[in-house]
């Protein structure tokens, strides 16, 4: 159960967050909320991590990504109720990234991309818009080679 409340609230904070951004702004309008550093801009990405692949054919880069999308939602689940008993502190991280990843899904399927629009910048540095899926997945990522890490080193001892 603790699984899918995880995927679930990840899930629901995603996609109630991009509802409230694509009902609030119009696409590529910016809204600073800390001038100089962080701004809500609502932008579309038709590709991967930082628009990677955005530019390519859309015949097979949206069946790719929709792909991808499934396939992991699935190797997670499997992999989280296959080692959640034994590594119970890595298998943490597994659900922020299968709701991730399923929220970032979800806009595939509905629109073609992802919405973006956390939008963080500072002394002429800008980094790519983002959003709660992606802070998710990252989260996870973080969450799971930290307790790897952590409990392998546990082991060796």
């Amino acid at each position: 159960m603790v699984y899918w409340g995880i995927v679930i609230a990840v899930l629901l904070a995603d996609q109630l967050s991009k509802l409230a951004v694509m009902g609030s702004l119009s696409l590529f309008e910016t809204i600073p909320v800390i001038p100089g550093f962080f701004n809500l801009t609502f932008v579309v990405n038709r590709g991967a991590a930082f628009s990677l692949l955005a530019q390519a054919d859309a015949s097979w880069r949206h069946p790719f990504f929709l792909t991808v999308g499934v396939v992991a939602v699935t190797a997670l689940t499997i992999y989280y109720f296959r080692t959640c008993k034994d590594e119970p502190r890595q298998a943490l991280g597994l659900p922020l990234i299968a709701g991730g990843a399923l929220g970032n899904l979800i806009d595939r399927l509905r629109m073609g991309g992802v919405v973006d629009f956390l939008d963080f910048h500072y002394a002429g540095y800008h980094w790519p818009a983002f959003n709660i899926a992606d802070s998710a997945i990252c989260i996870g990522v973080g969450v799971y080679m930290l307790f790897s890490f952590s409990d392998s080193g546990r082991k060796s001892k």
